[in-house]
């Protein structure tokens, strides 16, 4: 599993290749975890609190976009920073999981996720995902 962030002009577009649908669920979550910890400087912090996310949309990519909305929105209204998931269930539009993480006071980084190159399709022997955020 692996994820990249790419260039993009005032933006930053996420690349995630991975084996399964769940982990590139699980990528994102760490891509954002990442992304959010440089920014407030607390990229050590042990995850002790678990929260439940839920998520429906009408496919995977807006889907994905969804999840990461709700990540978003967690860091900025609770300062909660979700760094893995302790459980993922996708099934039909919707995913429900139960995420670990630390809360803090992060800054409000994330203004939204776009719907510019947003995909989520089958790629060699996994998927492959692009989003891009407006930070």
């Amino acid at each position: 599993m692996t994820y990249r962030w790419v260039d993009h002009t005032a933006d930053l577009e996420l690349e995630i290749e991975s084996p399964s649908e769940p982990a590139v669920f699980e990528e994102a979550l760490r891509a954002l975890a990442e992304l959010l910890a440089e920014s407030d400087g607390h990229s050590d912090a042990t995850p002790t609190t678990r929260r439940e996310v839920t998520a429906e949309a009408p496919d995977r990519p807006t889907l994905l976009a969804a999840w990461i909305e709700e990540l978003a929105f967690l860091a900025e209204s609770e300062g909660f920073v979700a760094t893995r998931i302790v459980e993922i269930n996708l099934a039909g539009g919707g995913l429900r999981a139960t995420v670990a993480g630390a809360l803090g006071d992060p800054p409000p980084l994330v203004k939204a996720v776009t719907y510019h190159r947003l995909t989520f399709e089958p790629y060699r022997d996994g998927y492959v995902a692009r989003v891009v955020l407006d930070v």
